[in-house]
Formats: structure tokens, C-alpha cells, sequence
């Protein structure tokens, strides 16, 4: 384990926990599995399934972050994160394995950082296709608000160009 490199995580999370070490394995694995490097741009993706520490240490680790449109949120609330290389096509997905026995909190972050990546994780195939490239959109007045958003996000209610925070939407209950 490279204790500089987790210091520097714990730095940029706040705090040390299970979950970011969590996150510093996953990157460890595919460091090490996809051969890859610090992402620079959007040259490597990630999808992660979940809003928890452990994304942190991954977006820390490998570059991929919200902001250059290479950290990807997919809502499942699963412990799993599918890496994707732009240039080679190569693709991994990996899962947080049941852990098994009663531990603190302490006693459980040690095990993590301290557990072979086989131990701890499942290696699969992604289950859905690589995300395109990042794109940039005109940005639309809400007629109701007045702030702006990109046009992709705007609904029109009314006549009127409204963003989602505004538009109230018609359903009847389905």
C-alpha cells in the first residue's frame, strides 16, 4: 500500500473510513488490471453506481471527476464502479464482495487497505455501453426564474421555456 497516496486521499475526503478506502482498492484494481494511468481528460471513464466516500479516493486516484464529464453517476446504490479505455475499448467492472464477519469501523478500513484486490472485489464485463464524450449545450433563460440552464434540461409548460426546478410536470400519479 502506498501510505503518501492515502494520506493525500484522506486529505481530499476529510476523513479516513471504510468507504474511502473502499474507493482507493477499486483504483488500485484497475490500475492494475487496465494498466491505467491518471486520466487528463476523458481518455479513461468511470461509471460509478453510487454517492459514497469511496468515490472520492476513485476520482482523487484516477482523474476521473463530474467536471470533465469522465465520472459518470449511474443510480443503483451499488458498491461497483465500470471503467472504460476511449482509446483501446477495454472495459472492466468492479464489485464490492459481501464481507463476511462482524468488525468496527477501524478494524474494517484496515482489512480493506490491507486485503488483496481479489479478496475483495468481483471483475466483470460492464453491463451497458461506454458513455459518449462529454458535450457542451447552449445555455437557455427560464422564463420562470430567470437563471439559465442547458437547453437539454429545459421543458416547455405553458408556452414558456422553464428549467426542471420550475416545471412542474403532469403525470396523474403514474
Amino acid at each position: 500500500m502506498n501510505n503518501e497516496l492515502w494520506e493525500k486521499c484522506v486529505e481530499f475526503h476529510g476523513h479516513e473510513c471504510p468507504g474511502l478506502a473502499i474507493g482507493y482498492k477499486v483504483s488500485e484494481a484497475v490500475k492494475n488490471k487496465l494498466n491505467l494511468k491518471f486520466s487528463k481528460d476523458e481518455e479513461i471513464v468511470c461509471v460509478t453506481e453510487n454517492d459514497a466516500c469511496c468515490v472520492d479516493a476513485v476520482q482523487f486516484i484516477t482523474g476521473c471527476s463530474m467536471g470533465k464529464g469522465n465520472l459518470v453517476y449511474r443510480g443503483t446504490g451499488k458498491m461497483a464502479f465500470s471503467f472504460f479505455k476511449r482509446k483501446t475499448g477495454e472495459n472492466l467492472r468492479i464489485v464490492l464482495k459481501p464481507f463476511k464477519g462482524d468488525m468496527d469501523r477501524k478494524e474494517r478500513m484496515n482489512y480493506i487497505l490491507n486485503a488483496d484486490i481479489d479478496d475483495l472485489f468481483e471483475f466483470k464485463k460492464p453491463n451497458f455501453q461506454l458513455p459518449e464524450k462529454a458535450r457542451l449545450f447552449n445555455s437557455v433563460v427560464c422564463e420562470v426564474c430567470g437563471e439559465t440552464a442547458p437547453e437539454h434540461k429545459m421543458r416547455l409548460m405553458d408556452g414558456k421555456k422553464v428549467c426542471l426546478d420550475c416545471f412542474q410536470d403532469y403525470n396523474r400519479g403514474f
